[in-house]
């Protein structure tokens, strides 16, 4: 059974407004429905049972749109930031109940369609506590910001990049709940800060995978995502 998969869809959207003033970033129509729902189909095919959704503003519409998840035949769970804004990492801390020892954490913006039960089987054969997917960016479609070399993350910094780093979070990883255990809860903090914390310990795997990721973050990453989905219907 594959992991449980954390869906971080909490965050303002400030970079889609005015479009997401009204409608929480998850919900934007991609090729005739909510992302959400083609993140959530692309779970299914590798047999994904269980998600929790760490929402925040506008949450409550995401959790009428997509109910219990039986559609899919998935549990879908949602756990809410509350009055205040808890950070990437702060909403994984408040999920840690619904998660289990072991799960996936996926950015709610992303779409990637790679092998998720491979990576699974990476992070279990690593031995680490957490496993971050990386790809070789390049700066192409986002600024790159990890050192990876020899199957290693050297070091990873989204604030202050360095021009040798060619590869990207990809925006899927693996995490052990021991993880976040060494947080107080209710911390504020951001999921980077949690892969910093594991790098400095040797205790963060790296995985390339060689699909180039697509998001919805930006109006250009919708643009694109679009023409993704345009493309693929044209292939069926």
């Amino acid at each position: 059974m594959m992991f449980p998969v954390a869906i971080l869809a909490g965050g303002l959207a400030t970079r889609l407004r005015p479009m997401t003033e009204d409608i929480p970033k998850a919900l934007i129509e991609v090729a005739g429905k909510p992302f959400i729902e083609h993140q959530l189909e692309l779970l299914q095919q590798y047999g994904c049972q269980r998600v929790v959704l760490c929402v925040g503003f506008l949450g409550e519409m995401i959790e009428a749109a997509l109910g219990n998840g039986q559609r899919w035949g998935m549990d879908i769970s949602y756990v809410y930031d509350g009055k205040s804004l808890l950070g990437t990492g702060g909403a994984l801390l408040k999920a840690m109940p619904f998660l289990g020892e072991k799960f996936f954490v996926l950015y709610g913006d992303s779409y990637l369609d790679c092998d998720y039960l491979a990576i699974e089987k990476a992070f279990v054969d690593s031995g680490k506590l957490g496993l971050m997917t990386v790809f070789r960016n390049k700066n192409q479609w986002d600024g790159s910001n990890i050192l990876f070399r020899d199957k290693r993350i050297l070091r990873y910094d989204k604030q202050s990049p360095t021009s040798d780093m060619e590869y990207i979070d990809y925006g899927l990883g693996v995490l052990s709940s021991k993880v976040l255990e060494a947080y107080p809860l209710e911390t504020v903090i951001d999921l980077a800060n949690i892969y910093q914390d594991l790098v400095a310990r040797d205790e963060l795997a790296g995985l390339e995978v060689d699909q180039r990721f697509y998001e919805v973050g930006s109006p250009a990453g919708l643009d694109e995502m679009k023409q993704y989905f345009s493309m693929k219907e044209k292939l069926v």
